[in-house]
């Protein structure tokens, strides 16, 4: 079964929704990045919230989520476009934290301190940024804080991953419901109970619930119609082209220092974990377009 976000609109077109399984590319971003279950939870969720923001977007748009807490997990980052790709990690993927009522604590994980930035790629040659304090460091409950305070837009947010007993991935998803003004607050009030009343999301996706069957629960009394679906993968969009380039950067200096002491050197996408190596040839020929350049 593949990951997709199926897209919906209430028929008085006030409120629309986004709902999206994420159970594959989830578990294809902890394998990269070898993580543990706090990790697990806390990139999951990040990843699921950025597949959700960049539904928001238009055509190869994209938005960039950092959370950076004062907990062990450390920052984590995740990127996500309008076409479907996802993208991210955890700078501390071994962190581990106590259970909480016997549950994972992402936001202990996270730190209780920090800040969400939103980077938004919209194709323009600025890129519009957003930041707040973490309002709960649980991930969804952040992105829709910001979504109220930095982009006035009431939204809300539940996102969950399911972890096996051996900390892999059983279950991921989530949703995001936003109202356009001027709103209906009687509508508003019958989806906060339909919200309130689902459970856990991650419960949900691990019992099979589609994005489809989501969306048919938040809008149980509310006239809707599907818009679209997209599907959701895990991608990363380094390459050998563009490492090269991060390596040409650091300057002459530098990359005499690394043929000095090394054969070569290996760098590694901190996004996806491949690996890209540059021999000695490579970094001579660095140096010689360096030259030229002066």
């Amino acid at each position: 079964m593949t990951d997709y976000l199926q897209r919906a609109i209430s028929d008085s077109g006030r409120f629309f929704v986004f709902a999206c399984d994420t159970t594959q590319l989830v578990s294809e971003a902890c394998r990269r990045h070898d993580v543990g279950p706090t990790a697990a939870a806390a990139l999951g969720r990040a990843l699921t919230g950025a597949a959700l923001l960049a539904a928001l977007l238009k055509d190869d748009q994209s938005v960039m989520l950092r959370f950076e807490g004062n907990g062990p997990l450390g920052k984590i980052i995740t990127e996500g476009g309008h076409a479907g790709w996802v993208r991210g990690y955890v700078a501390e993927p071994k962190a581990e934290v106590p259970l909480r009522g016997g549950k994972i604590d992402v936001a202990a994980g996270l730190g209780r301190a920090g800040f969400l930035t939103v980077t938004k790629d919209i194709g323009m040659e600025r890129k519009y940024q957003g930041t707040i304090q973490l309002y709960t460091s649980e991930i969804a409950e952040d992105i829709a804080y910001y979504l109220s305070e930095s982009e006035q837009v009431p939204s809300a947010i539940g996102i969950g991953v399911h972890l096996q007993p051996d900390g892999s991935i059983a279950a991921s998803g989530g949703f995001l419901v936003q109202a356009l003004p001027p709103a209906d607050e009687q509508l508003v009030t019958t989806i906060e109970r339909q919200i309130g009343g689902l459970g856990s999301i991650s419960e949900l996706f691990r019992r099979g619930t589609s994005p489809e069957v989501l969306i048919r629960l938040l809008f149980a009394e509310v006239p809707y119609h599907l818009t679209g679906a997209t599907q959701l993968t895990y991608n990363c969009s380094c390459s050998r082209e563009k490492m090269g380039r991060a390596v040409f950067s650091l300057g002459n200096d530098e990359i005499n220092y690394l043929l000095a002491s090394e054969e070569g050197v290996e760098v590694q996408c901190e996004f996806c974990r491949d690996s890209y190596r540059f021999a000695r040839e490579d970094l001579e020929k660095m140096l010689a377009v360096g030259a030229g350049q002066h």
